[in-house]
């Protein structure tokens, strides 16, 4: 990657309701073409919802904050264009006549994703068990808390915060935290 090519992130449009089929969808091509340089992160940006049920217990759901739209972050290449824009429910990027535009590093963090989101590099997470993040969307976030536990295969982390006057475990994805 030359000095020249920088990386950023970039909104692409999709169909309604495909958003985490893009973002599978771009993710294994990058692993089979071997683009990790090229497309780094994929993201869906969600926040917790707190929902109370008919029978007055409540309950976390995670829910889409932009419908339709995924962020990819990536080298913009020839290559690279072409698979993200060539990906099954994808419209376009969003730009001017799909040409894609760069997000600004203050847009990105009104988004949601914070830059020091932890990376998943080689099937490994930049985290370990015991480390304190900083929850980075939903309702808890801002929050601090420690990590308990690690799933790279669903790219979750259980962890602790203080939350309802006690120590809660809550399941949150990768992206939805950043390491302090």
């Amino acid at each position: 990657m030359s000095e020249l090519q920088k990386e950023s992130w970039y909104v692409v449009h999709t169909y309604s309701g495909h958003e985490n089929k893009v973002k599978a969808t771009i993710e294994k091509a990058v692993k089979t073409r071997g683009m990790e340089d090229c497309i780094t992160q994929v993201v869906v940006p969600t926040e917790d919802v707190v929902e109370t049920t008919k029978t007055g217990k409540e309950k976390i759901r995670q829910r889409k904050v932009y419908p339709s739209y995924v962020l990819v972050k990536m080298v913009i290449t020839d290559e690279s264009w072409y698979v993200v824009r060539n990906t099954k429910g994808v419209t376009g990027f969003v730009g001017p006549g799909s040409k894609p535009v760069p997000l600004s590093e203050e847009e990105v963090r009104s988004m949601g994703i914070d830059i020091n989101t932890p990376k998943i590099v080689d099937g490994e997470i930049d985290l370990e068990i015991g480390d304190a993040i900083r929850i980075a969307s939903g309702p808890f976030m801002g929050q601090i808390g420690n990590v308990e536990d690690i799933n790279i295969e669903k790219k979750e982390v259980k962890v602790s915060i203080n939350a309802f006057g006690k120590q809660t475990p809550f399941t949150m994805d990768v992206e939805g935290i950043e390491k302090i």
